[in-house]
């Protein structure tokens, strides 16, 4: 019976943790609900929570939620897919994704002409951006060598693109940016706290 139910999670919030045994979930904007791992609340399964992360599946789709964020797995009205972004510290989204199947942490930036990585990330990711296209970027402690590559894949929440350039900066990059390369294929709209990527192509 419980099989018939049309319970179908499209926005998750991670409200808060607690250790590793539990998590604090918002599903579709409703009150939030404390779901123990291994518990099912309005189609979604807690699978682990690590300090302020939580592992969830959705429909068979495993997902990383931080503290503070929204995923979405709604579409547009032409099925695309998207993702719901909540605003974080000083007023910046951030977003916990993917590069060739490895985890990242973006900072959403629309200034940036492309993906933009910290060599320490690049390296951990076993990018060998070395073989890439050799340039300069300028950066707050002085001009830096970088390298152009291609990402094999990129995916944020239910969005994965392929074939996406990067750039790697050798130094003076704390984080790594969700630039132009990957948003120029989104629509995004903004409302309030939250931003929404809706894949355009």
């Amino acid at each position: 019976m419980l099989a018939s139910l049309p319970a179908r999670a499209a926005d998750v919030s991670l409200i808060g943790t607690f250790g590793s045994t539990a998590a604090i979930l918002s599903i579709n904007g409703g009150a939030p609900k404390t779901v123990k791992v291994g518990q099912n609340h309005g189609g979604v399964t807690l699978i682990a929570v690590e300090n302020d992360r939580a592992t969830i599946d959705m429909e068979g789709k495993r997902r990383v939620l931080v503290r503070g964020q929204t995923y979405s797995t709604s579409g547009s009205a032409s099925g695309a897919q998207s993702v719901t972004l909540s605003v974080g510290a000083g007023g910046h989204f951030t977003a916990d994704g993917q590069i060739n199947g490895g985890a990242i942490r973006f900072l959403v930036d629309t200034g940036a002409t492309s993906i933009a990585l910290p060599a320490s990330d690049a390296n951990r990711l076993r990018i060998d951006y070395r073989n890439g296209r050799r340039g300069t970027a300028q950066t707050a402690g002085g001009p830096t060598p970088t390298f152009l590559v291609t990402l094999d894949t990129v995916r944020i929440g239910g969005i994965e693109l392929q074939n996406v350039e990067a750039i790697v900066i050798e130094q003076g990059l704390p984080i790594a940016l969700l630039g132009n390369s990957f948003l120029n294929r989104m629509e995004m709209r903004r409302e309030g706290q939250t931003m929404t990527l809706t894949r355009r192509f």
